[in-house]
């Protein structure tokens, strides 16, 4: 979905470190595997953001090493928590959207098969929420909205009643490639069975 000329979009990937990654697959995979894999899933959905500004939310060195290396921005905000994180991350960033249509999407960076990160919007708030729906794996907003972000569990429906509170309306966008994030076994389980077969 090409981006209309009388709208700005950013992108805002939030990347706490590489280095402890995915804890919780720390039964299936090494340290090694579980930081390529986050390596890889950023890239992925970097990717997906296409023809879109990309800035990486991270106060992480290596982090931001990275991004540079891809070519994207970074944005440290020097606080601690994803909530917060991103908070200061889209208070900077809206400073910088001119166009009363501006939008800024955020976007987890454990999603494998991220293919378009554009289709994640709608004229208020428009989420694409986890294949749970628990989670808000990709959030778009209007960079004019006063919007207090609730990351975490249940992130899905605090972000609905939100925007419900600052009276927006609130778009699902059930996307099966932007609803499997890589948080448990299970979910490279499901991972795998989507990948195609091999020849």
């Amino acid at each position: 979905m090409p981006v209309s000329p009388s709208q700005q979009t950013v992108v805002l990937v939030p990347i706490r470190s590489f280095d402890d990654a995915k804890s919780r697959l720390a039964d299936v995979l090494s340290a090694g595997e579980r930081r390529d894999l986050a390596h890889q899933m950023a890239k992925t959905v970097v990717a997906a953001a296409h023809d879109l500004p990309v800035k990486v939310v991270s106060d992480d060195a290596g982090v931001g090493d990275w991004a540079i290396a891809l070519g994207v921005d970074v944005l440290a905000p020097g606080v601690r928590g994803l909530n917060q994180s991103i908070t200061a991350a889209f208070a900077e960033v809206r400073r910088e959207l001119t166009f009363p249509d501006a939008r800024v999407i955020i976007a987890h960076a454990d999603l494998p098969l991220a293919h378009d990160l554009r289709v994640v919007i709608g004229k208020g708030v428009a989420i694409a929420p986890d294949r749970h729906r628990e989670g808000s794996n990709v959030m778009s907003i209007p960079a004019s909205a006063d919007f207090e972000f609730a990351y975490g569990p249940g992130s899905f429906e605090l972000h609905k009643q939100e925007a419900a509170r600052r009276g927006l309306t609130v778009t699902v966008i059930d996307d099966p490639r932007l609803g499997l994030d890589i948080d448990h076994p299970d979910d490279l389980i499901e991972f795998a069975m989507r990948q195609p077969a091999a020849d």
